[in-house]
């Protein structure tokens, strides 16, 4: 595969503390673009360093493809260049993924967020052939998503550093919660692409390790703290990135108290920033939560 113009620069638009964002939707689960214009502005005063549309967080299981490009497209024009746009586009279905990374490219994403294929459990061959036929479809910049929590599919390293040879996949986003794995990862294929922590509990050991950034849930909320975070970790501060992560460490756990975005829907919207809603079967947080929630985002200093 030949070398596309930005692949090579693209990397180091991708560094630091990437939002993963929730899509804001009104009651009655239409998506509200208001309040989503208000998330990226906000999001750009606050240093976050760019925004991933569209992905689980995102509620990309409850989008119809319409929504789903639409939404990549309004997120790109949103920011109108000052942050870049990192577009969810896995599936697991190979076709259906070549098509929305085919959009989001079209829609003018910086580059595709891409999980491992769902439900289905391919092989590993499985894996490798896929991520291929995406990469060799689409000349855009590609991020692997490794979640294996999520998807009952664990992409090995062996088949990351196969696919770590194509020009326009720069980038995991290893979400095993493994620092050991992404470790392995960081060793053998850091030369030919980033290697991102997809768990906001271990970020910053990743980081420190030579990870080059963060896909969060937590700067959804916290994006000032995560952008400081993860800028000291990058930059092998240890002292700093742990004053930084301190105040944090309750909000990446209670986060994660129920499926993701249920928290941190109830949580923006106990902020004031979304309206409360949430598409089925996802349901809004629990009552019991709600006050731990409370009590992290006051010790965190939001709120």
């Amino acid at each position: 595969m030949s070398v596309f113009p930005r692949i090579l620069e693209s990397r180091l638009m991708f560094h630091g503390s990437m939002v993963a964002l929730v899509t804001p939707m009104h009651e009655d689960g239409a998506v509200d673009e208001g309040s989503l214009q208000q998330l990226v502005d906000w999001h750009v005063e606050n240093h976050t360093d760019a925004i991933v549309s569209v992905g689980t967080t995102g509620e990309s299981a409850t989008l119809n493809e319409e929504e789903h490009c639409h939404i990549i497209r309004r997120t790109v024009e949103m920011a109108a260049g000052r942050i870049p746009v990192i577009a969810g586009t896995g599936a697991n279905s190979t076709r259906e993924a070549i098509h929305l990374t085919r959009c989001a490219m079209e829609a003018g994403a910086d580059a595709c967020l891409l999980v491992t294929p769902y439900y289905n459990k391919p092989t590993q061959e499985g894996l490798y052939r896929h991520f291929r036929a995406v990469a060799e479809a689409v000349p855009v910049p590609q991020i692997l998503y490794n979640v294996p929590g999520r998807t009952a599919c664990d992409m090995v390293p062996e088949t990351v550093e196969r696919l770590s040879w194509i020009s326009n996949i720069v980038g995991i986003k290893e979400a095993t919660g493994d620092v050991d794995r992404a470790r392995e990862i960081i060793q053998c294929c850091a030369e030919r692409m980033d290697v991102y922590s997809g768990d906001d509990a271990i970020a910053m050991e990743l980081m420190l390790s030579g990870g080059k950034g963060n896909i969060s849930v937590t700067a959804n909320v916290a994006p000032a703290g995560m952008h400081a975070m993860c800028a000291a970790a990058i930059a092998g501060d240890r002292d700093a990135a742990v004053a930084a992560n301190r105040p944090l460490e309750e909000l990446h756990r209670i986060l994660f108290v129920e499926s993701n975005p249920i928290p941190v829907k109830w949580a923006l919207h106990e902020m004031g920033m979304i309206e409360p809603g949430i598409r089925l079967p996802m349901t809004a947080l629990a009552e019991q939560y709600r006050e731990p929630l409370r009590a992290a985002l006051r010790q965190a200093g939001i709120g």
